[in-house]
């Protein structure tokens, strides 16, 4: 999967004898490849290999291949294919001891290779129990997608997987077309090679502008398994959906003011939402209101504003929290009454939780669900609401679903948070802390995490990292007391909140 727009500046230029090597790596996985059989396929010397494998991805070729083994054998995990063995995946990947790669494996992705393959097991058993319908949204983007380019030894999952694509992009707010010219955006598909040589790939285009916008590979069979079929449609379109909604963003910020609709507004303050800091807040609620003036009954903005109206409490951004409470409860009503699509139902899933209304929270997740199986954001905020209701392992795995969907997304960091959130409900203090660091690298702003991460380190006894926590806090939020905390955090359980305000006062936040 390759990066959003937004995340491509960090990715490194090498040189074409060290993309070479990297390619032929990828494309013999499980090949016991020496260094000189790599400088051979790089075209240079063994010396000059190596010197540019430590001068430009700062390690040897062998950890470069090991690092490329460990991505593909979790990518083969995650696609959810019935069935799959951990032991068949990891000798593919060129790890003949199936021991040794589960412990690797943990080390790096935070569980082990069963727990993965059981996740997907519970998010196909989800897509299978969800009642399927789409509500129409105006304002959609149009994608092209035409037959996906393949042998005849494939045609027939090639248009099974199509037929699935549509409607997977339906369900995500999409207005598919087949007709190229009538299209803002290009998807195009193709499956080369045969049973498990063959290899899925999927490329997102901006059509204006001919930008490459994003892709999906999958290696091995897609299978004749319609249900398969469903569940890997809707993981590609997850996982382009952040791409998608970028460029939706760009597309808006680029228009002229004359020119911009209410909706336009809405998806240029989107961002400012999502930065879940208090400029942003600022900036993006006078965008909303702008829009909103102009088209009282948009469902998106109606959402986005209440939201950040929620967030002015939550995140103490708010001089005046019960006024600010009072509209996010007026904005997040009305909205419901105007209907909208996965996303404008995650937005106000995420506000009702900040009201303390787990009821409507759950109702809005999931309708949501209902219509996208695939959007992170609803996936997220169902894990959110299993941790409110005391059930951290399950808001774990829910959360865990979010982030293998959508790992690129804006609030993939706000996941971390949540499963951050739930390992301290069950007491493992540790691993809290850690995810709470995790988020907080991924969104350095996010001050407020440390409201969170510091009673984590204060009970696993990191003195030093906790006063170090409350010292972020506290220089950011200079007056924030024990009492604003509690007014502030959304409806955790009652012995999670009492650990945090012992915590936070045990370091030296006032009460």
């Amino acid at each position: 999967m390759t990066a959003c727009p937004n995340r491509a500046s960090s990715t490194p230029l090498l040189p074409r004898g060290v993309r070479r090597a990297l390619d032929a790596m990828r494309a013999n996985v499980g090949r016991d490849w020496s260094v000189s059989e790599l400088a051979e396929a790089a075209g240079l010397s063994s010396r000059t290999l190596q010197r540019q494998f430590r001068e430009f991805l700062g390690k040897t070729p062998q950890a470069a291949l090991r690092d490329i083994r460990f991505e593909t054998a979790r990518r083969e995990l995650l696609q959810g294919v019935p069935d799959a063995k951990v032991m068949d995946v990891a000798q593919r990947c060129g790890f003949p001891h199936s021991g040794r790669f589960s412990v690797e494996y943990r080390r790096r992705f935070g569980e082990t290779p069963s727990q993965t393959v059981k996740r997907q097991d519970v998010f196909a058993d989800a897509l299978r129990s969800m009642p399927s319908f789409t509500i129409p949204t105006r304002d959609r983007p149009t994608i092209a997608l035409g037959p996906i380019d393949t042998g005849p030894e494939n045609r027939d999952i090639a248009e099974s997987i199509a037929d699935e694509l549509a409607i997977a992009l339906a369900r995500a707010g999409a207005a598919v077309v087949r007709q190229p010219g009538a299209a803002r955006y290009h998807l195009i598909g193709a499956i080369s090679g045969t049973d498990r040589q063959s290899r899925l790939t999927f490329r997102l285009m901006d059509a204006e502008t001919g930008r490459h916008l994003t892709a999906y590979r999958s290696d091995g069979a897609p299978g004749h398994d319609a249900a398969l079929d469903e569940h890997l449609a809707t993981k590609i379109i997850a996982a382009m959906q952040p791409c998608l909604r970028l460029a939706e963003i760009d597309r808006a910020s680029r228009k002229p003011q004359a020119e911009l609709s209410p909706h336009d507004m809405a998806l240029r303050a989107m961002p400012w939402v999502l930065s879940l800091n208090a400029e942003g807040n600022a900036h993006a609620l006078d965008l909303l209101e702008r829009a909103m003036e102009r088209d009282p009954d948009n469902a998106l903005a109606t959402a986005l504003a209440a939201w950040a109206y929620g967030q002015r409490v939550v995140y103490h951004f708010a001089s005046t929290p019960n006024e600010d409470r009072a509209k996010s409860a007026e904005l997040a009503r009305k909205a419901q009454t105007l209907g909208g699509d996965a996303t404008v139902l995650a937005i106000l899933g995420n506000t009702f939780t900040f009201l303390h209304d787990l009821e409507a929270a759950e109702v809005m997740i999931r309708k949501a669900l209902s219509i996208d199986g695939g959007s992170a954001w609803a996936w997220s905020r169902s894990g959110w609401l299993d941790v409110y209701n005391n059930e951290a392992d399950s808001g774990i795995e829910r959360l865990k679903i979010a982030l293998d969907l959508a790992p690129d997304d804006s609030l993939a960091f706000n996941s971390m948070v949540g499963i951050g959130c739930a390992h301290f409900e069950s007491g493992r203090y540790a691993e809290a802390a850690h995810w709470q660091q995790r988020a907080l690298a991924e969104h350095p702003s996010a001050t407020w995490i440390h409201r969170t991460m510091c009673p984590a380190y204060v009970l696993v006894g990191a003195e030093t990292e906790a006063r170090r926590s409350v010292t972020a806090l506290r220089e950011h939020y200079p007056d924030l007391t024990v009492s604003e905390v509690q007014r502030g955090l959304p409806p955790l359980p009652q012995s999670y909140c009492d650990r945090v305000f012992d915590a936070l006062h045990s370091v030296g936040l006032p009460l």
